[in-house]
């Protein structure tokens, strides 16, 4: 069996010798050897010498909700490679069967990482516990959060504009002569999905009128649960959705053409994210675009900044969307009254 001096050479790039040094405190090692083998350590799931637990390492946890839909990916991906520039390495943690985001921090701590970026989650939903959030804080752990979140937890956020994002969606069905324009949404708890829904009442109120009670659903993410709402929309007799992911809108797509409609004869549909791959659908889905590569870079900055003690400023970054209109969206059925 390999020792653990032999693999983290390997690993590392380097000779054994100089990681014996580094283990054992030796001058001679220059400083980004001696943070990769420390690193190492830390990743391989080796213990740290007594004298070098106290030193944080250079690693970053990434806490997503999920893997299925595919913006959660494109975001590790930008994220990785900005931290990856800037000299840490990325630990990534998803919600798994019996490991929830707490039993992941829990991780993150015990691994000393130099600060951690939740994307989603917990921290966007009034409703769930906080008290892992707590404990970062407590331990002076520097921690950003990505897309709007529950206010008390007092992190920095870099979010897009859900409201910017609704007023593109809904401006566009509403020059194609739709008049009865749906919204579906994350759970009612979800501070994101919160955002968009007042910014679509505030989009019917602009024009002097009230969305219907049916015009709203609330369901859980994923292209089952935009299908199992889309039922109630079409019974309302909505002509467009404004859905608040991609998957969503896959969903009401889905349903109706079970329910033998055309998209976008009789229903036009609305997205949110640009996921990967999402022009290649049938018809290809008209969306608004996260800019993903700005927020993730932007977040990676505040993070490294206050790691680097830099003084923090106050309130929300917020990143202008982009409305991409593709073929899931045309002009207003023509329908009697």
């Amino acid at each position: 069996m390999k020792s653990k001096l032999s693999v983290v050479a390997k690993h590392v790039g380097v000779s054994e010798a100089t990681v014996s040094r580094v283990l054992n405190g030796r001058p001679g090692v220059g400083t980004a050897t001696r943070i990769a083998v420390l690193t190492a350590l830390d990743v391989l799931g080796y213990e740290r010498p007594s004298r070098l637990r106290g030193e944080r390492a250079r690693l970053i946890g990434l806490v997503l909700p999920e893997l299925q839909n595919p913006i959660f990916p494109a975001l590790a991906e930008v994220v990785g490679g900005a931290l990856a520039q800037g000299g840490f390495t990325p630990l990534l943690c998803t919600r798994t069967a019996g490991l929830g985001e707490a039993s992941h921090v829990g991780v993150l701590l015990d691994q000393q990482v130099s600060g951690v970026v939740f994307a989603g989650g917990h921290c966007a939903q009034a409703d769930a516990s906080h008290e892992h959030f707590a404990q970062l804080r407590e331990r002076g752990v520097p921690v950003v959060l990505l897309n709007a979140s529950v206010e008390e937890l007092g992190f920095p956020q870099v979010s897009t504009d859900d409201a910017a994002a609704v007023a593109q969606a809904y401006a566009h069905l509403a020059a194609l002569g739709h008049e009865r324009i749906g919204l579906l949404v994350g759970p009612e708890d979800h501070v994101p999905s919160r955002r968009k829904l007042a910014a679509f009442v505030q989009q019917y109120a602009l024009r002097g009128r009230a969305p219907h009670p049916g015009w709203v659903a609330h369901t859980m993410f994923g292209l089952e649960g935009g299908q199992a709402a889309a039922g109630r929309l079409l019974e309302s007799g909505v002509t467009g959705v404004i859905c608040a992911s991609d998957p969503l809108a896959l969903g009401v797509v889905r349903a109706a053409r079970r329910a033998g409609l055309d998209v976008p004869g009789d229903l036009s549909v609305i997205g949110f994210d640009d996921s990967p791959f999402i022009n290649c659908t049938r018809p290809p889905l008209t969306t608004v675009r996260q800019p993903i590569e700005a927020i993730g870079r932007a977040a990676v900055s505040l993070l490294v900044g206050r790691i680097d003690g830099a003084p923090t400023a106050p309130g929300e970054l917020l990143f202008e969307p982009e409305l991409v209109v593709r073929a899931s969206t045309g002009p207003a059925p023509q329908r009697p009254a």
